[in-house]
């Protein structure tokens, strides 16, 4: 993957050095509890289990990591998992990122989406790319339908926040091929 520079940010292909910002990025979005089904008590993954899961991303051809810096410093990540290990899911796989909370809004998560799919598009393999998003989290819902994006389900209540209070998944693709 070329690596691009907007303004201040580089957008590129994560490494294993990156294991611990990863971490303590989603440690950190974790915590603000709002859009993830994890709790923060529920989130226990280690630096070594972190690292066995980046190496994965990296020794496999058809997933990637994907990071965002600013004066060196991995501001958020994107990453894509395919299926694991089904021939007729193959050409697909999901999204996840993550962006410190500094430093939304200011166009990280369009650079880090376009430079997926731009990947995507190159890879042989990949045809759809796919994401569950909270429907709660409107500004992730409109970045992604104005990178093409499409709604294709709902799994309705599929997240009890609290008593009373209920969040669909909202189940969204583009094909990129």
């Amino acid at each position: 993957m070329s690596i691009s520079k907007d303004i201040s940010y580089v957008v590129r292909t994560g490494k294993i050095e990156d294991t611990e910002a990863v971490l303590t990025i989603q440690r950190s979005v974790v915590s603000e509890g709002e859009f993830l089904i994890s709790l923060s008590e529920e989130f226990n993954k280690t630096l070594s289990q972190q690292r066995e899961w980046v190496q994965s991303l990296l020794e496999n051809v058809n997933e990637i990591l994907i990071v965002a810096e600013r004066d060196g410093e991995v501001v958020g990540w994107i990453v894509f998992q395919a299926a694991p290990n089904r021939k007729r899911l193959s050409h697909t796989g999901a999204l996840g990122m993550m962006i410190s909370k500094g430093y939304r809004e200011m166009g990280i998560g369009s650079m880090l989406l376009k430079a997926l799919l731009d990947w995507a598009e190159k890879n042989p393999l990949i045809e759809k790319v796919s994401l569950g998003v909270f429907s709660t989290n409107h500004r992730a819902i409109s970045l992604y339908k104005k990178m093409g994006f499409l709604e294709e389900g709902r799994k309705i209540k599929e997240f009890k926040m609290n008593e009373n209070d209920y969040v669909d998944d909202i189940l969204m693709y583009k094909f990129v091929k």
